[in-house]
């Protein structure tokens, strides 16, 4: 077993070839972190990692000349107010009043592979050999709760997820005010903090900062995870840079209101929790009731911010994204949406098909539009149906039908979280709104929140998403969600129950995932959200591509893609060419560089297809080519970061093969400058002992050569040369 319980010490080791964590059974019975971070040798004892001292103005749980304290003691999952001062895991309000705790250690159970956790989405296993689970059982006899918390230890990667189950075994009811997933604590301060934060069309800049003794947050109450801040920070040392040092990660895997906070104390000791935010949150448990956090997925790295990314890659690609779409080539698509927006007949929207199928693209996407009385953004949502048949008189049986015909998959958009006030669902239920009753009720984009946290408003929608999927050859779904959260407020609530509301919305919005992807399980879901306002791990569990961003300028586009990949697999970021000046910046880019910029990622267009001239046709269907070529490396190999946008006038990335036989490399001139110096780009992940083409390029290298000595960028190489935002991609290819 990689997970060893040592009765005499009280103490845990969780272990595998990369990592150590290691738990004690504290003197009060709570449990404390001994250690965490690279493999260490098992022994019996590690207690010495935790050394008790008495320190001035602390409180001790007992009396004595040696007392207990928790202030400075490292902790697994703390509460507030018996000696630890800090910000807490969780707080639990009791009948007289009291928010005291005291869970003590009673059980545990080690056990192979790991559970799935129930309407949450959660990493899984394909095989039980792949992990091992350590649950451990605590126990507060005077509100008579009882707390578990789970450690899964995925065994070929430095991995551990983390969540907590609380059940109330009494018959008083207590209310759950803060219900985190995780608490790390870590012996010392020296680390920076790396997050991804923006807003719509910038969604997910790599940010940095120094840890200062206090609070370091970064959070979401926007009912989503959010364009602002994405669920994810990382610790890492000082000297640490993409490919050597070390690094913590903790991502979590949710898709609604989330804290992810740094709290540095008097004595520089660091304390990282994750979860749901506990602001708007309460949430009742009556007896035999359960409330179960969602996972933080942790990783440990001594091998830099790009080895961290790798594992998140690799996890989330094959252990967290599921079903058909998960190992398959994802199709290359054309969108109509920035050709046509909602101005579109059915004879125009076949023409970009029939042009799309002659490019040699595989699906066909219609957007926005398409159902209810939908002209605009005034009016529609909620309808799933076609009742303007002038502007499709087949409807969509009719349009998706020939879109079949052509040879071409036929993809939908949807937004089935939203609603009109001019719809005809609005006018026979307009109390299935989230809204405050006697109050204003915001609106944003001309739409409301349906209240998911409500079965019937579920019901409803699946009935009928479930019919349009029945009834038509879909082969793809878009599902979009364009506004936050507001007047969180349900109408067949008590009063008591506001508190569940946020989250409830979350798991209803989980639920009606969980059954449209079983019941048609070839149909690719790509998630969006105003672009990438919603692009967390929660929803990768249903959705295994989302749309990156709504900024689709390819400029813009280095960076989000870049900043995204800190955590997310090439294969889950959408990303198209699109028609210039660029919609959102208004910038002209080479259609080369748009589609070198697209092609990492699952790539598409989405631009008046009818109205390239024979040379971009051209350079289309070399794309297309290309991109069909190579898109399985793309999508299962590993990343690399190379040259980072935000530092430099020029960006670079490269994707190497399993067998490290085979590797593209992107590089990105995005300003261009007189007597612009030669570029030496240090690839890596190659076999430095194999010997390797370069496309473009006369003669063979070593790889160690192109690693350490570089790969020559000559400015002539770049198309268009000589120009501000041009690109190249290089094919490397083992010669031996």
């Amino acid at each position: 077993m990689s997970i060893i319980f040592h009765q005499e010490s009280q103490q845990f080791h969780l272990c595998n070839s990369y990592i150590s964590y290691i738990i004690t059974v504290l003197p009060n019975g709570e449990l404390g972190n001994l250690y965490y971070g690279a493999r260490v040798h098992d022994k019996t004892d590690f207690s010495y990692l935790a050394p008790v001292r008495r320190r001035s103005l602390t409180a001790y749980t007992n009396g004595g000349p040696d007392g207990f304290s928790l202030q400075y003691t490292r902790q697994e999952y703390p509460g507030y107010g018996t000696s630890d001062f800090r910000y807490p895991s969780f707080t639990i309000s009791q009948k007289n009043g009291s928010r005291i705790s005291h869970f003590t250690y009673q059980d545990h159970r080690i056990r192979k592979g790991k559970d799935p956790l129930p309407g949450l989405p959660a990493t899984y296993v394909d095989d039980p050999e792949e992990a091992e689970t350590l649950e451990i059982m605590l126990f507060d006899p005077i509100s008579e709760t009882n707390l578990t918390l789970f450690y899964t230890l995925f065994l070929q990667v430095p991995v551990i997820t983390r969540s907590a189950r609380f059940e109330q075994r009494g018959p008083s009811t207590i209310v759950l005010e803060r219900a985190l997933s995780v608490c790390v604590d870590l012996p010392n301060d020296s680390y920076d903090m790396v997050h991804l934060a923006g807003a719509w069309s910038r969604e997910r800049h790599v940010k940095t900062r120094s840890l200062e003794v206090g609070v370091q947050s970064i959070y979401s109450l926007k009912g989503t995870s959010s364009a602002e801040h994405n669920p994810f920070l990382a610790l890492k040392k000082k000297n640490t840079n993409e490919f050597s040092g070390e690094v913590f990660g903790f991502s979590f895997v949710y898709s609604g209101n989330f804290l992810a906070q740094v709290e540095v104390d008097s004595h520089s000791m660091c304390r990282v929790l994750m979860g749901i935010h506990p602001e708007e949150f309460s949430w009742p448990l009556k007896k035999d009731e359960a409330f179960q956090t969602p996972e933080v997925v942790l990783v440990y790295t001594k091998d830099g911010l790009n080895g961290m990314s790798s594992i998140y890659h690799r996890l989330y690609r094959t252990r967290l994204a599921r079903g058909y779409w998960r190992d398959r080539p994802r199709p290359i698509l054309v969108n109509n949406w920035e050709a046509t927006g909602m101005e579109f007949t059915e004879s125009h929207v076949l023409a970009l098909a029939e042009v799309a199928k002659d490019l040699g693209a595989e699906l066909f996407v219609l957007d926005d539009g398409w159902f209810g009385k939908r002209d605009n953004d005034l009016a529609g949502l909620g309808d799933w149906y076609v009742t303007n048949f002038n502007k499709l008189p087949g409807g969509i049986e009719g349009l998706s039908s020939k879109v079949e015909a052509l040879g071409l998959r036929f993809g939908l958009w949807i937004e089935p979280e939203m609603v009109n006030k001019d719809s005809d669902l609005f006018r026979s239920h307009p109390d299935w709104i989230l809204s405050t009753p006697d109050r204003f009720a915001s609106i944003a984009r001309n739409q409301y929140v349906l209240d998911f946290s409500r079965i019937e408003v579920i019901d409803y929608i699946y009935g009928l998403i479930e019919k349009l999927l029945s009834c038509n050859p879909i082969s793809y779904v878009k599902w979009d969600m364009n506004r936050y959260l507001t007047e969180c407020y349900s109408r067949t609530k008590d009063a008591d129950y506001q508190g569940t509301v946020f989250h409830s919305y979350i798991l209803g919005v989980y639920m009606l995932y969980e059954r449209l992807t079983s019941a048609f399980p070839e149909v690719l879901f790509e998630s969006c959200s105003s672009g990438g306002a919603r692009f967390d791990p929660g929803i990768l569990y249903y959705a295994p591509q989302g749309w990156t961003s709504d900024d689709t300028d390819a400029v813009e586009r280095l960076k989000i893609q870049y900043g995204t990949s800190y955590v997310y697999p090439l294969s889950s970021m959408g990303a198209h060419v699109t028609g210039v000046p660029n919609q959102q910046v208004g910038r002209t880019t080479p259609l080369q560089t748009r589609g070198n910029v697209a092609l990492f990622g699952s790539f598409g267009y989405e631009l008046d297809v009818t109205k390239f001239s024979e040379q971009e046709r051209s350079i289309v269907r070399k794309q297309i080519k290309f991109y069909k070529n190579y898109r399985q490396l793309l999508h299962a190999g590993t990343f690399y970061r190379l040259l980072d946008p935000f530092l430099k006038e020029q960006a670079a990335w490269m994707v190497v093969s399993e067998d490290q036989n085979e590797a593209l490399v992107g590089y990105y001139l995005i300003l261009n400058k007189p007597n612009h110096r030669d570029c030496l780009l240090k690839l890596t992940g190659l076999n430095p002992d194999t010997k390797y083409e370069v496309s473009g390029k006369p003669g063979v290298y070593w790889g160690d050569e192109l690693m350490f000595c570089g790969l020559s960028v000559e400015p002539e190489e770049l198309i268009p040369p000589d120009r501000d935002f041009s690109s190249v991609i290089y094919v490397i290819k083992s010669a031996m």
